[in-house]
């Protein structure tokens, strides 16, 4: 790392309690409440697998990036212990990609914000809900970290309360046996229509196209590795309840939604929240959910304006970015970057009035998003196989080991290819799969640029080393394990021998 001592740091206020509400609201997308429908429309009961196997799949991605972090409280994130473990060339590309993925959703949270609130005042010109979130975002993310936390903590417990309050209304109809005028409250709805595969396997992997894209931000509490409170305690706590999270959260209600109503009766352009809550005649469903999507989106933004920032300040200080983003204000928060990235967010004022072809190209620019979101989960497993190899030593003495650290990071990675294939089958996310190498080629461009920096080219030679040394390090340490072991044997068949 380049930084030094004398570098001005961050904040550690984000307490355990923001730092489990952040997870939380990071697992929980906007996708839940508002794309569900459509994952059921395409994939039908099935949709529960494909939630499950995937959240199964990025909790093992999730602890490789703890035993990482905690592995040296030197990373504010994980593009640091990238760049340490995979080269300068790591940092570059998961810090920009990462910065450029919440950017894009930030702007299509705008978009989505002007319209929700439309909801209520549809006379209203729709810039002004949007700068005014805009504003809001900034206010709140100049203030300290405590405030971001703070939000972050109300806007998440919203929306455990609304998918609680599904969960348990939902519960009522079933055990009471509701009827409707489609069909009757029976968990037998999973499986009396067309089975729990009623769409055929190419149902299934449609499923998985969807599904992974309401996943993204999962990995946001690992931005928060430098402004956390005993982050030994915190981060752990926060990344072992992510399978719990899950099953709750989504598998839960999935499973509730389809036992109130078949799965063929649900419609892609609806969500399901507000049509559960309407049968059971909850007076304003539509706005409530309104209201939780709303505050969802807003969260996303606010999520988005906080890790682009100190992504950018990490890449400022590693010589990545210009050097004014590195710098922190009075309240210690990078203000410079919040800027920079807010700016980026006035795009979505202009999406508003720019029609429907260029919002569907707006689409297939934030599918392009979600892959890259699949970059960076792929370096954090990189990193980790790298980290295993070089440096033993750490690895053996991290109390919060990856469990298969061996075998796990390969069939995690075996997923994504299996969802890059998935990609292929349809139409619009080919496309996008066709179209996010460009942003690869620009940073390729980018980094070819800074590295003729001679900040940059000390880091290499730094980086290749440290890498020789490490190496040397690790064959030493498994030779001296080998050997500990081999006298550890030979002293037993002694003892053995004498008791003989």
């Amino acid at each position: 790392m380049s930084t030094t001592s004398s570098d001005p740091t961050l904040e550690r206020g984000l307490s355990n309690r923001h730092i489990q509400l952040i997870a939380i609201g990071g697992a929980i997308g906007t996708g839940l409440f508002m794309g569900s429908g459509k994952t059921i429309a395409v994939a039908g009961p099935s949709v529960i697998f494909v939630y499950m196997i995937i959240g199964f799949m990025l909790f093992f991605v999730m602890r490789a990036m703890g035993e990482l972090l905690l592995s040296n409280l030197k990373y504010k994130t994980f593009a640091d212990f990238a760049g340490d473990l995979l080269g300068p060339w790591a940092a570059f590309f998961t810090g920009w990609t990462y910065w450029f993925c919440w950017v894009v959703t930030g702007i299509a949270d705008v978009v989505a914000i002007a319209h929700y609130v439309a909801f209520w005042w549809g006379d209203l010109p729709l810039w002004i809900p949007a700068l005014a979130c805009i504003a809001l975002l900034l206010v709140l993310n100049l203030a300290t970290v405590k405030a971001f936390g703070e939000t972050e903590f109300w806007f998440a417990l919203i929306k455990i309360v609304a998918i609680g309050a599904l969960i348990v209304v939902g519960l009522v109809m079933v055990i009471t046996g509701f009827e409707h005028d489609s069909a009757t409250a029976s968990f037998s709805n999973l499986w009396t229509e067309g089975g729990m595969f009623p769409t055929g396997f190419m149902g299934f992997v449609a499923g998985f196209q969807i599904a992974v894209f309401a996943f993204v931000g999962i990995e946001l509490v690992g931005t928060t590795a430098a402004e956390t409170k005993d982050p030994e305690k915190t981060l752990p706590k926060a990344i072992n309840s992510i399978p719990v999270r899950i099953l709750f959260f989504y598998v839960g209600a999935l499973i509730i939604l389809m036992t109130v109503e078949p799965w063929n009766l649900f419609s892609a352009e609806q969500s399901p929240f507000v049509g559960m809550f309407a049968l059971a005649g909850l007076a304003g469903a539509a706005g409530i959910i309104n209201f939780v999507v709303l505050t969802s989106a807003t969260s996303s933004a606010n999520s988005g304006i906080y890790s682009t920032s100190r992504m950018l300040r990490g890449l400022s200080m590693e010589g990545d970015a210009p050097k004014g983003f590195s710098q922190l204000s009075s309240r210690k928060v990078p203000k410079n970057a919040l800027l920079f990235s807010c700016m980026f967010l006035l795009a979505g004022v202009a999406l508003l009035y720019s029609g429907d072809s260029v919002m569907g190209a707006f689409t297939l620019v934030t599918t392009v998003s979600a892959l890259c979101f699949m970059f960076v989960w792929t370096i954090i497993l990189l990193s980790y196989l790298v980290f295993r190899a070089r440096r033993p030593h750490l690895h053996d003495a991290s109390k919060f080991k990856m469990p298969g650290g061996r075998v796990m990071p390969y069939v995690v990675l075996g997923l994504f290819v299996f969802i890059l294939w998935a990609l292929t089958t349809q139409a619009d996310t080919f496309t996008a799969l066709i179209i996010t190498p460009a942003w690869f080629l620009i940073l390729a461009a980018g980094y070819l640029y800074v590295r003729r920096n001679p900040q940059h080219q000390a880091l290499r030679d730094a980086h290749v080393a440290k890498v020789a040394h490490e190496r040397y390090e690790a064959a030493a340490y498994r030779d001296a394990k080998s050997f500990a072991k081999r006298e550890d044997e030979s002293s037993v068949k002694v003892t053995e021998d004498i008791k003989q």
